[in-house]
């Protein structure tokens, strides 16, 4: 497994995540309610792992058929043994470059949560900058084993996610336009 590394921000992840996005909508149609960039390449300046993540809400988990033909047909592997239920995880096929899909249900707690924290991160430059730190502290320490670096971002995350429901509150925050 590749080690966990914290690149500094590149204006080519907003870019990329556009053209994948693009592909993305034009084979899945009505399917994708939304396609929206998240994780930490979806915040500008912000230094990350060089993986995009993307999310993709739809009507229904089930069937996985209305998602999961039109995105193997793009070379998307579909990985039914993720443990988190409240969404299906795609990834890139081997050799290409990484990328992470999260299909999940419109609507739900975790969707607005990816985006409610992206846009947290994007409209508060400090706790931006204090997650830069942690993860690159983190990767230093748990390079080798990326469960334990996820794992030891939690509280950061946490923390972070009551200060955005705070936050969200006194501005009233809802999703924007999907980005594709």
């Amino acid at each position: 497994m590749d080690p966990v590394t914290i690149s500094t921000y590149q204006p080519e992840w907003p870019r990329r995540f556009a053209n994948l996005a693009g592909k993305l909508r034009a084979e899945l149609g009505d399917v994708a309610m939304r396609i929206d960039h998240i994780g930490s390449t979806a915040v500008v300046g912000l230094a990350a792992k060089p993986i995009v993540d993307i999310q993709i809400s739809v009507a229904e988990l089930e069937p996985l058929a209305a998602f999961r033909g039109p995105l193997e047909q793009l070379g998307y592997v579909y990985r039914a043994d993720n443990p988190d239920r409240t969404k299906r995880y795609f990834r890139e096929s081997p050799g290409a470059r990484r990328t992470h899909i999260h299909v999940r249900r419109s609507g739900t707690q975790a969707e607005q949560a990816a985006l409610l924290f992206r846009d947290y991160l994007r409209s508060h430059a400090d706790d931006a900058a204090q997650y830069e730190d942690r993860k690159r502290e983190l990767a230093e320490r748990h390079r080798d084993d990326r469960r334990l670096y996820t794992e030891a971002k939690s509280s950061f995350i946490e923390e972070a996610m009551q200060r955005a429901d705070q936050w969200r509150h006194e501005v009233a925050w809802a999703p924007g336009p999907s980005d594709a």
